[in-house]
């Protein structure tokens, strides 16, 4: 009885460890619009190289009206990144970058990020984007 107790606690436990990161990550489609395709050029400002997505800010600034906002971009996770060549070095803070991708469903200034361009060298790299297979486009 006593042993059986112990298993059923330990197998209860190990749910519980599970859950919590199953229920944070979320589908493409719940928070981005593929139909929001967006083009933004900037200069980075904070780089989170964490699980489950890698996430980078941009300092944009609107040609229109000069009026300059920051920008949250999510890329994919980092095994997924590195996978495409990237590293923790690829972008830096400062760099200028444009990136291709799908906006925000609540109109808030973030993007699914598609591709990457590094502005110093012109060099284009996938975003290990959630978006289908769109990493490799």
């Amino acid at each position: 009885m006593k042993r059986n107790m112990i298993a059923l606690l330990t197998l209860g436990l190990a749910v519980l460890a599970i859950v919590p990161p199953a229920i944070a990550h979320h589908s493409f489609s719940a928070e981005f619009d593929s139909k929001q395709q967006v083009e933004l050029r900037g200069f980075v400002t904070k780089v989170e190289w964490t699980n489950p997505h890698v996430w980078f800010y941009l300092n944009v600034t609107d040609e229109k009206t000069g009026r300059t906002t920051n920008w949250g971009f999510e890329m994919g996770p980092p095994h997924g990144l590195q996978g495409q060549g990237w590293t923790r070095e690829t972008m830096k803070l400062g760099d200028e970058i444009i990136v291709n991708g799908s906006k925000a469903k609540n109109g808030s200034n973030k993007v699914n990020a598609r591709n990457v361009i590094l502005a110093k060298t012109g060099k284009k790299m996938g975003a290990a984007s959630s978006e289908g297979d769109a990493a490799t486009q």
